[in-house]
């Protein structure tokens, strides 16, 4: 028996991997789960190049708990280690960069792979275990097995062991304020949310299925009476992963069925299918495997679930905050990235740094884009019925991507009120002959509520105006981005002014007032309508039109929803007091009876009924306001 102490020149290493290597001390079966997984991949290729002598056969991982014993046991049926191997990696190596991590990685150690960099990743178990022992066979029949034991403190033993076959078994007795880690529940749930696609099968425990190769008979009584025997049962290994998960596999061998069934082993708890799915797979300039889901989404909330996408190295769960890896639009989609190119070992901040990373980043984006474009080509009717479920992503892309954007220009749509869907070229060529203004200016006009805006709906199409339902809620952010970013072209929502104002033609209205009754109502309305809140503008329109019509300045409104969902530099906008302007049609009816009325009592009634039902029109009537707005209005029709 040999005993020494391991090669550390800082003594208290042990209670920092304690204390703060992980913040999540659960990661030590990942580790150790890992390790056992890259021996059993180094033997098959060892084995496959004649390099090994040992019969690779089916091996798997196994995960034993001792509850009574208060140990838990890892075994592999991988390469296995020598005495003297033992020495050389559990030792030596792990230990070789200990200061310089000590140095350079304290303050970042919580959100890294950083021990698995270190060759630390054995050395996790420290976290949960008082005592950890490994009992080793190499592959290599003429090495002696080993047994190892160290109880935490720099100081280790090193026996022969009696173990005959192949691979290592780590035996982690579990310390007083870790026996969490012998429940059952709790390893289940560590093995499915780490290993669940590991390339290597892992047992846990035993299961007990229906035997597939017996045929129950059937018998009848007396009274031919059928009865069937029970189905014979048979105990078989829990294999809690799935080796060969869809990502993993070339989109030539998979059908859209196979996409749905691995949505719903990523998902168990999702019950509605993925609209569509983009399978990434590239081998060059860096390697990346994976599927990204688009689920259905809620275009008038930005309540977008992220973190559903989750990251893989080698088909090891990592974590599923992939934040500077996928682009930040894409973060609300759902499925698996795999990159054995990923620097995991590094702060997040290097992360978003690294060249590589930015290369994954723009590669996804363009792949998203490309197969966007195709589906958007291949079955646009589909694609349009899917178009209120997928926006959002899309818009936030367009404006937080300029290579999407560019890109977009081909599958961005742009619906009408009516339901009619035109990309931005269609948009242009469709209304640029009736919606260009006396200055050469497109005004694209859109609605964000149809029913709340419907009045104002009504008087552009009355005109042959296409007023488009833009109604997500960074369509503030976006209309300003196109608006940048395309030529000669202004977005109006619909209700910003009255529609000749929006879109001004030459073509003048001659208003039935005189200049003299002109100035006699301006002055009249402003003794009535509170100043604070309203603008009041008189305008000469078609005496159809409303007599009274309330609008909200575009730039105003926009700007404090920019500054609602996000907008920088728009905090000044939220602080001021919600503005409106008020136009009254002179050429209206009832203007004219609120002129030719003698009594001053009247005329302020009429006047403060006409604002409250073009309030009321806007919503913008509540509470006591609306109380006496209804008591006046039954007093009328009396």
């Amino acid at each position: 028996m040999t005993k020494g102490s391991i090669n550390v020149s800082v003594e208290n290493i042990f209670p920092l991997i304690k204390k703060f290597l992980y913040s999540d001390h659960e990661i030590f079966l990942r580790e150790l789960i890992s390790n056992g997984t890259d021996a059993t991949l180094k033997l098959k290729h060892l084995t496959s190049i004649g390099e090994s002598k040992a019969e690779y056969g089916n091996p798997k991982i196994e995960v034993k708990i001792d509850k009574e014993g208060k140990k838990l046991h890892i075994i592999d049926q991988g390469l296995g280690m020598s005495a003297e191997e033992v020495e050389k990696y559990i030792n030596q190596v792990a230990f070789s960069g200990a200061e310089e991590f000590l140095d350079k990685y304290k303050d970042s150690a919580k959100d890294s792979g950083i021990i698995g960099h270190f060759g630390l990743g054995f050395y996790s178990a420290f976290m949960v275990a008082e005592k950890v022992e490994i009992i080793t066979k190499s592959h290599r029949e003429e090495d002696p097995a080993a047994h190892w034991t160290c109880d935490g403190s720099p100081e280790f033993t090193l026996e022969a062991s009696d173990k005959t076959e192949r691979g290592t078994e780590i035996i982690l007795h579990i310390a007083e304020d870790s026996t969490e880690f012998l429940e059952e529940n709790r390893i289940s749930e560590l093995l499915s949310k780490y290993n669940k696609f590991m390339p290597v099968p892992i047992k846990f425990g035993t299961k007990e299925i229906n035997d597939p190769e017996f045929t129950p008979a059937t018998t009848k009584d007396e009274d031919g009476k059928e009865t069937t025997e029970p189905h014979k049962k048979i105990t078989v290994d829990n294999i809690i992963n799935n080796p060969t998960p869809a990502w993993t596999k070339q989109p030539a061998d998979l059908e859209e069925e196979d996409y749905k069934s691995f949505y719903s082993e990523l998902y168990p708890s999702q019950f509605e299918d993925p609209l569509f799915n983009i399978h990434l797979n590239v081998d060059y300039p860096f390697n990346l495997t994976g599927i990204l889901y688009f689920p259905k989404m809620s275009s008038d909330s930005m309540q977008m679930q992220k973190d559903k996408i989750q990251l893989y190295q080698n088909q090891v769960y990592v974590t599923d905050n992939v934040e500077g890896i996928v682009p930040e639009f894409l973060t609300m989609l759902r499925g698996v990235i795999d990159s054995p190119d990923i620097p995991l070992n590094v702060s997040r901040s290097y992360l978003q740094a690294d060249g590589a990373v930015k290369k994954i980043s723009s590669y996804i984006t363009r792949k998203v884009a490309d197969k966007l474009k195709s589906l958007f080509n291949s079955n646009r009717e589909d694609f349009e019925a899917k178009w209120a479920d997928i926006k959002i992503v899309i818009e936030y892309g367009m404006l937080s991507e300029d290579k999407f954007f560019e890109k977009a220009d081909a599958f961005a749509l742009y619906p009408t009120v009516d339901g009619v869907h035109y990309t931005y070229e269609e948009l242009f060529n469709k209304i640029k002959a009736n919606q260009t203004d006396k200055d050469g200016k497109l005004v694209v006009l859109y609605a964000s509520n149809k029913d709340a805006q419907h009045s104002y709906i009504e008087s552009a199409k009355a005109k042959g105006y296409e007023v488009l339902l833009l109604d997500s809620p960074i369509v503030s952010h976006l209309i300003q981005k196109l608006e940048s970013s395309k030529e000669n072209i202004t977005f109006a929502r619909v209700d910003g002014d009255h529609i000749n104002n929006l879109i001004k033609k030459d073509e003048t209205t001659i208003s039935k007032l005189d200049e003299d009754q002109t100035k006699t109502l301006d002055a009249l309305l402003k003794e009535v309508i509170p100043q604070e809140k309203f603008t009041v503008q008189l305008e000469s329109m078609d005496s159809s039109e409303s007599p009274f019509t309330i609008t909200q300045p575009e730039f105003m409104r926009r700007m404090k929803e920019m500054q609602a969902t996000g907008g920088g530099g728009m905090q000044m906008f939220g602080n001021m007091p919600e503005m409106y302007n008020l136009i009254v049609n002179t050429n209206s009816d009832l203007v004219s009876d609120i002129l030719a009325t003698e009594v001053k009592e009247t005329q302020e009634r009429l006047i403060t009924q006409s604002l409250d039902l073009a309030r009321l029109s806007q919503g913008l009537l509540k509470g006591e306001e609306l109380t006496n707005f209804i008591k006046r209005s039954y007093e009328m029709i009396k």
